[in-house]
């Protein structure tokens, strides 16, 4: 399963107006100067993301984007679900009966990956935009530097 560079920029993106804002608006250039993203594919992220009721604009001098709420109030999943990406990981369409096999049947391994979406969602439910940009993420699974061995069954 692979998040696409258009939810990731989403979030990177976001992160930087949630940092950078201070209550003023942020303008699209500055952003994509400092994140290395092309502007013309920021602003069709931010037409979505505005779209989505994440973000506010503000024309005239000085003008930009603001949060449309707290940071703290704001979850990864929002804004990747904004930007139309859905979480995937399986061949079949979601929520479809019929499986990704010729015969219309699902593999054996469906309900791992259809379970695996489920996980991914719910951490990135869990995660606010406000937790990436005080950096309070890394460690939270409990895993880093902590990986079981992998044993061989016999």
């Amino acid at each position: 399963m692979r998040l696409s560079t258009k939810g990731r920029y989403a979030v990177m993106a976001m992160a930087d107006l949630a940092a950078h804002s201070g209550g003023k608006p942020v303008a699209l250039a500055d952003i994509a100067d400092r994140q290395e993203i092309s502007l013309s594919y920021l602003e069709q992220l931010f037409g979505r993301l505005r779209k989505g009721g994440l973000v506010k604009s503000v024309r005239g001098p000085g003008g930009g984007y603001l949060l449309s709420r707290e940071a703290g109030d704001m979850r990864i999943s929002d804004i990747i679900l904004a930007v139309d990406e859905p979480i995937q990981t399986t061949r079949c369409s979601p929520g479809s009966p019929a499986g990704c096999h010729n015969n219309k049947g699902r593999c054996m391994t469906h309900d791992l990956w259809e379970e695996l979406a489920n996980q991914i969602y719910l951490y990135l439910s869990s995660v606010s935009l406000e937790d990436v940009t005080q950096r309070r993420v890394l460690g939270t699974s409990g895993l880093i530097g902590e990986m079981p061995p992998i044993v061989a069954v016999q």
